[in-house]
């Protein structure tokens, strides 16, 4: 095996594992920029999402855990559900400065979401603003079930 192979492989696996520890990753779209949450159970995969979502607008490092939220949602099925539960945590970003750092999902059917949201209000001196979300879409919109977890999938126009 070529040395560029080998690293490729590495690479791969690295990001396996760093996908396992936080329960996100950024999928790359020539227009759009993608977010695919994961976990045992669909809330999770629903909380990396949301992770993943404030991940592309702060870093999410930088965000302390000071103040909360309570949200509830309803959708017509859980594709909507996604959208919704998204745009609630990029509107309290835009709309409301803030960050959400912890998001826990407390009740989650096909149609309906309760959640606490972490976070703190957006400080220009301590939070570095990286790219601008202007929405959620429907565009490739996946949700799965895959070898015992579920996978949520989901593309912000940027």
């Amino acid at each position: 095996m070529t040395g560029r192979r080998a690293g490729a492989k590495t690479d791969r696996a690295k990001a396996k594992r760093r996908l396992a520890r936080s329960g996100f990753r950024i999928l790359e779209h020539p227009a759009d920029l993608g977010i695919e949450g994961s976990g045992g159970t669909l809330a999770k995969a629903f909380e990396g999402c949301a992770r993943g979502l404030v991940s592309i607008f702060v870093d999410p490092s930088s965000v302390r855990t000071l103040a909360e939220r309570r949200i509830t949602l309803t959708a017509l099925d859980a594709d909507q559900l996604l959208v919704k539960w998204l745009e609630e945590v990029l509107y309290l970003y835009d709309g409301g400065g803030f960050i959400v750092r912890k998001p826990t999902i407390t009740n989650l059917t096909d149609t309906n979401l309760e959640a606490t949201l972490r976070g703190e209000s957006f400080d220009p001196k301590r939070h570095r603003s990286r790219l601008d979300v202007k929405a959620i879409t429907y565009h490739q919109l996946l949700i799965r079930r895959r070898a015992g977890s579920f996978v949520a999938s989901v593309y912000v126009d940027i």
